[in-house]
């Protein structure tokens, strides 16, 4: 009873704008992803002077809370069931991802270089994804035409200039597997669910590469993406 009466708390000090900058849908998503996360608090941009009261809150939720694939019974928001969530590195500001253009010569033609804001949509993935990608570039390969970038919300984009890179396909995402309900191992092909996806939609993938990580959870590096 306690941690659905601290999640209401959660839920009635956000702004209830579903304005999609903290990098969720809605305020409720971005509500369960706290209850797990606190200090990522500060990407919600509208909390004003409740932000003192959201922590104390989350302070008392932390000890009853539950990971987000239980809470979510390890199904997305169609229904449909997944094996991990896969999370950020630490002090990065979204999903790692490798992305190649479908024109790689606009690498070098629009000069992209490291701490450019780039949108573009991924094209490819099955049946790619709906939503235009913001992102900020990590590392570039121009002679591939290859882009290393962080996905963000759509917040950056609109607050500074930026670069529309148009059609790209996704390549890998890299990052932290702190909840599974399978076990993790080399070569395998999982479903899973970026843990920052705006549409909580699963997506699948090979891991290629993976480290087990001194906390029990693991880095890994997964290719051969499909949505759906």
């Amino acid at each position: 009873m306690e941690t659905t009466v601290n999640l209401n708390k959660i839920n009635g000090l956000l702004p209830q704008l579903d304005c999609g900058a903290c990098g969720y849908k809605t305020c409720n998503t971005f509500a369960d992803f706290i209850t797990t996360n606190p200090d990522e608090i500060k990407r919600c941009i509208h909390l004003n002077g409740k932000t003192n009261e959201l922590k104390d809150v989350l302070s008392c939720h932390s000890c009853n809370a539950k990971g987000m694939g239980d809470k979510l019974g390890w199904k997305d928001s169609l229904q449909r069931e997944f094996d991990f969530i896969l999370d950020c590195f630490e002090n990065e500001p979204g999903p790692k991802e490798t992305i190649l253009p479908y024109n790689p010569t606009l690498v070098k033609e629009l000069g992209i270089k490291k701490g450019d804001v780039l949108i573009g949509r991924p094209m490819g993935m099955s049946c790619g994804c709906p939503v235009t990608h913001c992102g900020i570039v990590t590392d570039v390969d121009p002679r591939n035409g290859v882009i290393y970038w962080c996905v963000t919300g759509p917040l950056t984009p609109r607050s500074q200039s930026f670069i529309d890179i148009g059609f790209y396909v996704s390549q890998a995402y890299e990052g932290i597997i702190k909840e599974s309900r399978s076990e993790i191992r080399l070569g395998c092909r999982y479903w899973f669910l970026p843990r920052r996806c705006m549409l909580q939609w699963r997506h699948s993938g090979l891991v290629n590469a993976v480290t087990r990580l001194r906390d029990g959870s693991f880095k890994v590096r997964v290719e051969g993406l499909l949505i759906g």
